[in-house]
């Protein structure tokens, strides 16, 4: 899903993004979900996992792999947005601490371990309804957080919060996401030894999933004006991240029905290496760490194109073969058509 929503995006001509078009709104759509999927399916596997050994706490081996994977994971996000051209030179890009997908997900996760540790002693029941809390508490607040001011932070701490900087993951609501997935594991590790568990897990996701997606608006709005709650008034427009967790709610249900198929070893290799599948798709796409990427080549492709022709036509002597050459050669992979002409 990640892979072909961000090389479709990047590599798609103009031509074909027809904004009413129904298969380009689907996809759309469908690209939209990816990562409230992505963040979803993590906090429910990482926290699955602590659930294993849940009255162990600090002594339970996953948090201190958990910890590492953590600080790994945001270590690389901003290894990734350095442009070693620029720390060459003796600088470094401004956009550096910005906040993307791995800073946010290392630093849901490591969240996850402060929650798993402070609520251990007590019955996983409680742990599982402070989760969903604050997936909850999150999602209704993520209009107010985004009108704060984060001056008095620091700029690399205050992209964890606001996006006034460029950050594309902030916490808000994105670890909500992460927390969905993590209450949603407890149930999972309670019952999946029961009978007929996986018919029931179908029903009640596919259940969940489908009243998010049309009740949330309706709930949201009439909960507001029930209790004259200014907070739940100004939340109604974030009711779309409930309909997306909806979303995600289904095809969790999805991957229950598939389930045998998902278990191919094939599949889960590819599971097992999603990091260096990310690093390398940011690489060759975005062009992270060289700061050229198949997306930047696409976007200025015209004025590579112009400069290798006029090139190519100081050495042709304006006959154009070696040209036509090059445009024909260069168009037939991006359905480019440079302007500049000789």
């Amino acid at each position: 899903m990640m892979l072909q929503g961000h090389f479709v995006s990047a590599l798609l001509t103009e031509s074909y993004r027809e904004e009413g078009g129904a298969a380009y709104s689907l996809w759309a759509y469908l690209r939209g979900v990816t990562a409230p999927v992505f963040f979803t399916v993590t906090g429910f596997i990482f926290t699955y996992l602590l659930f294993k050994k849940y009255e162990r706490g600090w002594s339970n081996l996953r948090v201190k792999k958990g910890i590492k994977r953590s600080g790994l994971l945001m270590l690389i996000g901003y290894v990734l947005q350095i442009r070693f051209g620029r720390l060459m030179e003796g600088s470094i890009n401004a956009s550096f601490d910005i906040v993307h997908v791995l800073q946010c997900l290392g630093l849901s996760m490591l969240l996850i371990i402060v929650l798993y540790l402070a609520a251990h002693k007590f019955n996983k029941y409680l742990f599982q309804i402070l989760l969903g809390s604050i997936t909850v508490l999150l999602f209704l607040s993520n209009g107010t957080v985004n009108q704060w001011e984060c001056g008095l932070l620091p700029e690399w701490l205050s992209n964890y919060i606001t996006r006034e900087n460029g950050s594309v993951f902030t916490m808000v609501p994105w670890f909500g996401f992460a927390t969905a997935g993590a209450c949603l594991s407890g149930f999972f590790h309670s019952h999946l030894n029961k009978q007929g568990f996986y018919t029931k897990a179908f029903l009640i996701t596919l259940s969940i999933g489908i009243l998010l997606i049309f009740q949330s608006y309706e709930f949201i709005r009439d909960m507001g004006i029930l209790t004259d709650n200014h907070f739940l008034q100004s939340a109604i427009d974030d009711s779309y991240l409930f309909a997306r967790l909806g979303v995600v709610f289904v095809i969790f249900a999805i991957f229950i029905t598939l389930r045998n198929i998902l278990n191919h070893k094939v599949i889960l290799d590819i599971g097992q290496n999603t990091l260096t599948i990310y690093i390398l798709h940011a690489m060759v796409l975005y062009g992270s760490i060289t700061g050229h990427g198949q997306a930047h080549i696409i976007k200025y492709g015209e004025w590579y194109l112009c400069i290798v022709n006029s090139l190519v036509g100081l050495y042709q002597k304006g006959d154009g073969k070696g040209v036509d050459h090059i445009r024909l050669k260069y168009n037939m992979g991006h359905h480019l058509k440079p302007h500049c002409k000789f």
